[in-house]
């Protein structure tokens, strides 16, 4: 007896050490993270308001890729349940009217194109119900529950009779290439209805346009959506509001005539009147604010709820009453959630904060659900009541457990010709108060994007190699109003690095950053921005180009971008000068002395590889150290686990090498 007892308390003694020790052990976050963090998307709240759907993104590291599950989260976020663990992954999900079941779009069972399966809330496996064979590319639930509107993007239209040997690409399209879709032949989406009960599809729309963004009237009588149908769609960006009865050849009724895009209709809980975001510009423009607009369901002037705001807004949710709309507005470093009272145009915040919200849905007492992220949480699901949020979902406690992060703060930098930029600032944690630091400034692409107070693995890693890390929030970012966004167009590579160059001189100054030690990186603009930097000043001793470009005319034609050069640069033949001018970083590559790493997608259309290759081809021809890394298969955004982290490593080893001798 005694014998037992004795080795009892050895062995409590043993756990109690072990958890102490789990407990401590601590670690930087670093590049093998990218396995572990798991992604949340699309909440969806039950009718009833019981249960939050959404899908929940995790990395299976033996088949090296992402797989989308489907989950659910109690109102009181005390019970998290895992809905589907299938390999073909599941996205899109959508309750039905009346709650009982859970849609949701997956090409499971080796199916050649993507359907929308079922799944009884109550329990058992998900059953198919579509069979479409075109690619399904949304879909929304009549209000009664008895049928589908759909978005199918239909065949190719050429006349070329279809075969298992591959065809030539037969290209007509102005617009003709995209990144991920590929060369863009006459496939078009449209609109069609689909019948529960006796699974009949009716198409409702046809010809050479396209349709998106479907919303039942409250009485399932008809549909509001978004098209195109100037006569040739692809050389601008007009879209415009259309209604029609949800039957085969009912009459289409365009309700707006703005001849810049609008897109995100919702109808109002009455069914009077119906939310959607309008362009501030009549034409085409990539530095653009969406405003939160209100039309009567018969058309007329529509009333333009937030243009005075002079921040871009999204989302738009009708409360409860149809008194008021809620939206996500991006506002300096912040992304917050405010409403707009429809009558009188008042703006009122419903909750905001250093962080950031991505995502809006409405609950039915009245309060909201989003996605949130903070600077040390990656996103979760939370409920928002009373201008406070309560956490539903805990997915990223296991990921967080283990790490050290970097410490996050605001600064503000003062460029050359007096203008206020606002940044982030990441610190590792290691860092010694007082000490200047090796720094690296990370630009964020877009350009019209900003960086938020919400969670950054990027920076993070970076800052926990040993690093301070900058994330600036240079003119052409938004976040700062129309006319801060719109600086650059035009004009690349001149505000903005006296932007970027404004918070290298305040980061100094500031001792933070150790002058003798300071590298620059970014991919897509930001990677074009850091040709454009380390082109214009000698003082980074190492630069990570990632998706970059710096001869502009050479990508005329060879990126997706040619409504931007058309209407922004005009021309080349007729621009010779303008193009010539914004291709510095290439035409004065002499001028480059930092060190350079390029890497790229092989498969990208967004900014082609042709950029960083010519970036490559003149550094080493002139002596600069420099090394191009092209990842196999991969479009713009690199998404295989094993290449993130690969770009990781790269990125740390590189600046290692050159800052920290």
């Amino acid at each position: 007896m005694k014998t037992n007892i004795l080795f009892l308390l050895i062995t409590c003694a043993l756990c109690t050490q072990i958890n102490a020790q789990t407990t401590v052990t601590k670690r930087p976050i670093g590049p093998n993270d990218v396995f572990r963090l798991a992604n949340l998307s699309s909440p969806k709240v039950s009718p009833d308001g019981a249960w939050v759907a959404y899908v929940l993104s995790t990395v299976d590291s033996t088949k090296n890729k992402r797989n989308s599950d489907l989950w659910m989260t109690s109102w009181d976020g005390t019970q998290s349940i895992q809905l589907t663990s299938s390999p073909d992954g599941e996205s899109q999900p959508r309750w039905s009217p009346d709650g009982k079941y859970l849609s949701f779009v997956s090409a499971r069972q080796g199916a050649t194109s993507a359907q929308i399966w079922l799944m009884d809330r109550r329990g058992g496996e998900g059953k198919q119900l579509t069979t479409l064979k075109a690619d399904l590319q949304d879909y929304v639930w009549s209000p009664d529950g008895k049928k589908i509107a759909l978005v199918i993007q239909s065949t190719d239209s050429t006349g070329i009779p279809k075969s298992k040997q591959q065809q030539p690409y037969v290209l007509d399209r102005y617009h003709f290439k995209q990144d991920i879709e590929g060369y863009l032949q006459k496939k078009r989406s449209h609109l069609y209805v689909f019948d529960v009960s006796t699974k009949k599809l009716d198409t409702l729309t046809q010809g050479d346009f396209e349709e998106s963004d479907p919303a039942w009237s409250p009485d399932g009588k008809y549909l509001a959506f978004v098209s195109n149908r100037t006569p040739e769609p692809d050389k601008n960006e007009n879209s415009d509001l259309w209604v029609m009865e949800a039957k085969p050849k009912a009459a289409i009724k365009q309700l707006t005539t703005w001849t810049g895009s609008e897109s995100s209709p919702i109808w109002s809980p009455d069914g009077s009147q119906i939310a959607y975001l309008r362009s501030s510009s009549p034409t085409y423009t990539i530095y653009d604010h969406s405003i939160l607009s209100v039309v009567s369901k018969d058309g007329g002037e529509p009333i333009l709820l937030s243009s005075a705001l002079d921040r871009p807004v999204s989302t738009p949710r009708w409360t409860k009453d149809g008194q008021s709309i809620a939206v996500l507005v991006s506002d300096d470093r912040q992304r917050y959630v405010a409403q707009y009272q429809v009558k009188t145009k008042a703006l009122s915040k419903v909750v905001s904060g250093n962080r950031s919200f991505n995502a809006l849905e409405a609950h039915p007492n009245g309060t909201w659900v989003s996605l949130v992220s903070e600077p040390q949480l990656p996103a979760e699901v939370f409920a928002i009541e009373n201008g406070s949020t309560r956490r539903l979902t805990k997915h990223q406690d296991e990921f967080l457990a283990p790490l050290i992060l970097a410490s996050v703060e605001g600064f503000v930098s003062t460029s050359k010709d007096g203008t206020k930029v606002s940044s982030l600032l990441f610190k590792p944690s290691k860092a010694v108060a007082g000490q200047k630091l090796p720094t690296i400034l990370f630009i964020h692409g877009g350009p019209t994007a900003q960086d938020e107070w919400g969670f950054d693995l990027s920076r993070q890693i970076l800052a926990q190699a040993g690093y301070a890390v900058a994330g600036i929030n240079y003119r052409g970012s938004n976040g700062r109003g129309l006319a801060f966004c719109n600086a650059i167009s035009a004009d690349w590579g001149n505000k903005e690095v006296i932007d970027i160059l404004g918070a290298a001189d305040y980061l100094v100054q500031a001792g933070i950053a150790d002058p003798n030690k300071m590298g620059i990186g970014g991919w897509s603009y930001g990677g074009i921005l850091t040709n454009y930097t380390i082109a214009s000043d000698t003082r980074f001793k190492a630069a990570a180009s990632g998706a970059g470009s710096a001869q502009v005319m050479a990508l005329y034609g060879v990126d997706q971008y040619i409504l931007q050069y058309e209407n922004e640069l005009g021309a080349p033949w007729k621009n010779v000068d303008k193009y010539l001018k914004l291709s510095y970083p290439f035409l004065q590559m002499d001028k480059i002395k930092t060190p350079t790493l390029f890497l790229v997608g092989e498969k990208d259309f967004n900014v082609p590889s042709i950029g960083s290759e010519q970036m490559y081809q003149g550094l080493r021809s002139l002596g600069v150290p420099t090394q191009l890394i092209i990842y196999p298969g991969q479009f713009h955004g690199i998404t295989v686990p094993s290449f993130q982290k690969d770009r990781f490593e790269r990125y740390i080893g590189w600046f290692d090498q050159y800052l920290k001798k």
